[in-house]
């Protein structure tokens, strides 16, 4: 009964999306919706009942459902384990997925392909909770290929749109490079442990006596490569923001809930191997520090309300990787919770805005929605204050472990972190400021038609928005501190520590990140308020603001340094061996014709002649024959 219950979190979603991709088509515009928000839903609700077991139990659920791949002693089985870690990310990605199919239902309601759509979100769905549950880095991998899949095929679904198709090959290639390295550090693991499961390499790993440990360090460091492709951190990031092709929803998912957290939840799961690997540790700090900060400063400059929320993420999750470079892996996962909150609001609100402005995605032409537009307006604003780090808000609680973390292990990777966080709160209010406030600066018609969202979109904005505020409760840095408590059996170095209240250092790090916030806020009012600025039309941008605008030419770079040697290469070949094979069919055909000359005198009309040739030719065979 176990093994069917735990089955039923993958059949569930994977049913919706069979389902919605045989019949979808027959059943209208508004089954398909039900039907896929029905499935996430109840593995939503399966989750809930496993993690509210495991509040009382502490052990573990774990179920193998065959053997994978066998060879000789080393084996991978389909293994599936419900822990404290896969849980708390199993109620991440089917709560706030199942927020996002109801969502969906209204934003998408006039698609012509919404069976479609719904399909591949439950696909989506599948592949993420089987990630979050596999036993073994095999069954992991699965999953990670397939979020990437289904990222492919969500990004891309306008797909008549050639810019939208050309983002999804980007962010599909873009990973494939990440995937390499998450492929040959299994393989380096496999050759060393002789084992890709989880609970046994860590019981290997617990004596490393005998064990290369610099092979282990590569090992762990192509780990990490695969979750920079995965997670979008330098210099594998670039198709993070062009992701934002996709329906806003598929954005929210993405930024939200499923794909660019796997990367955080991997590192966490191996932290076992992490925690052996001091240096990898450190690079692992410094990559997220500094991905962090230069995701923000391009964020302060784009005009695409959508891609500042992408820019946005990519910033977070460089803050998650540097907690996970300091061994704070719990400190990480509070992020991944209270960022999967605030930003799925944030995702939302922008298609809601979206929506409402028939499709404008640029901040320079909005203005003042916050008069037709309530709902959208308050739980943008709660999300807002909550990203920046604004006390009491859940992003203050989470934000500020990271930085005392970073404070502790490194003060210049903390000076780094607190200038990316006081960019945050500056684009963050900048966003709000440019949409919400001032007069409208759109068109007649598009104020025409200005209006709140249905409640099919203002609801799941609502939950999100109130997770958003208190979800910071789970993890007090005084007193109450539940999440911690709730990690040790799972998170090794977390084992045995017990929380402590903060000392002064601590209270004043606290003062100083609120005061940063403050500031960003501050600096964002000055001049979107006080001053009404908005922001110059792209032939007017200057100097450095253009460098920002134009995301420091980093495509461009890629572009010169890789993808144009790489199609002049093939253009060399390509025409070298056109060359060839055109000299070679050249060449044959003159030999034939000269062969031809000396060869058909043999065709003399004689049959003694002819009788001879047989014979020998006979007899040739014959010998042969014989001699083998």
């Amino acid at each position: 009964m176990e093994t069917v219950f735990v089955l039923l979190l993958l059949i569930c979603p994977f049913t919706g999306f069979l389902i919605n991709l045989l019949a979808g088509k027959k059943m209208g515009r508004t089954l398909p919706g039900i039907i896929a928000t029905t499935a996430v839903s109840a593995s939503f609700a399966i989750s809930l009942f496993y993690f509210i077991q495991i509040l009382s139990t502490n052990a573990p659920v774990e179920v193998r459902l065959f053997d994978w791949v066998t060879f000789g002693e080393f084996s991978i089985g389909f293994d599936l384990v419900l822990d404290q870690l896969s849980l708390l990310w199993l109620l991440v990605v089917t709560g706030i997925g199942a927020l996002i199919h109801v969502y969906s239902t209204g934003y998408m309601k006039d698609d012509e392909n919404v069976d479609r759509f719904f399909s591949y979100l439950n696909l989506f769905i599948f592949f993420m909770i089987l990630l979050v549950t596999a036993g073994n880095l095999g069954i992991m991998f699965i999953g990670w290929e397939g979020v990437g899949l289904c990222s492919y095929l969500l990004i891309g679904f306008w797909y008549k749109n050639q810019s939208y198709n050309d983002a999804a090959k980007k962010a599909f290639i873009m990973n494939r490079i990440g995937d390499l390295g998450f492929l040959v550090g299994l393989f380096i693991l496999a050759y060393l442990l002789g084992t890709v499961d989880f609970r046994a390499m860590s019981f290997e790993l617990s004596d490393i006596y005998g064990i290369d440990k610099k092979l282990l360090g590569v090992a762990a460091l192509c780990l990490f490569v695969g979750a920079m492709g995965k997670s979008a951190q330098i210099p594998l990031y670039t198709w993070l923001p062009d992701a934002m092709a996709g329906p806003t929803p598929v954005s929210a998912l993405i930024h939200a809930a499923t794909m660019v957290t796997a990367g955080i939840f991997m590192v966490t799961r191996m932290s076992f191997l992490f925690d052996l690997i001091p240096d990898v540790q450190t690079f692992i700090a410094i990559v997220g520090a500094v991905t962090a900060l230069f995701a923000a400063s391009i964020g302060i400059a784009q005009t695409d309300i959508k891609k500042v929320l992408a820019y946005s993420t990519v910033s977070q999750l460089g803050l998650m990787f540097m907690a996970l470079g300091f061994g704070a892996y719990h400190v990480a996962v509070f992020h991944v919770i209270t960022h999967a909150f605030f930003k799925a609001c944030l995702f939302l609100g922008s298609g809601s805005v979206i929506h409402a402005m028939g499709g404008e995605q640029d901040m320079r032409r909005m203005g003042g929605l916050k008069k037709v537009m309530g709902v959208t307006f308050v739980t943008f604003l709660i999300s807002t204050l909550s990203i920046s780090g604004i006390p009491p808000f859940a992003g203050f609680f989470s934000k500020d472990e990271i930085m005392l973390a970073a404070f502790e292990h490194n003060k210049i990777l903390w000076a780094i972190a607190a200038l990316a966080s006081l960019l945050t709160a500056f684009y963050m209010f900048r966003v709000l400021f440019l949409t919400f406030y001032k007069d409208f600066r759109g068109t007649a018609e598009q104020k025409h038609h200005l209006h709140e969202s249905p409640k099919s979109m203002t609801m799941p904005l609502i939950v999100l928005a109130i997770l958003a505020t208190v979800g910071g409760l789970i993890s007090l840095p005084f007193g109450f501190n539940w999440l911690n408590g709730y990690l040790q059996p799972v998170i090794l170095n977390l084992q045995g520590v017990e929380h402590h209240s903060l000392d002064s250092t601590g209270w004043i790090l606290m003062g100083v990140s609120t005061a940063i916030a403050l500031i960003g806020f501050g600096l964002a009012y000055s001049k979107y308020i006080s001053k009404s600025a908005v922001p110059q039309e792209d032939d007017k941008i200057g100097g450095f603001a253009k460098v920002l605008y134009n995301k420091y030419y980093i495509d461009e770079i890629y572009n010169t340094v890789f993808i144009k040697p790489i199609y002049a290469m093939a253009d060399f070949f390509k025409n070298v061996v056109e060359k060839i094979v055109a000299a070679s069919v050249l060449a044959f055909g003159k030999g034939i014709a000269i062969l031809s000359v000396y060869t058909k005198a043999l065709h003399n009309g004689s049959v003694g002649f002819y009788l001879f040739v047989f014979v020998i030719g006979f007899c040739s065979v014959v010998f042969c024959l014989l001699l083998i």
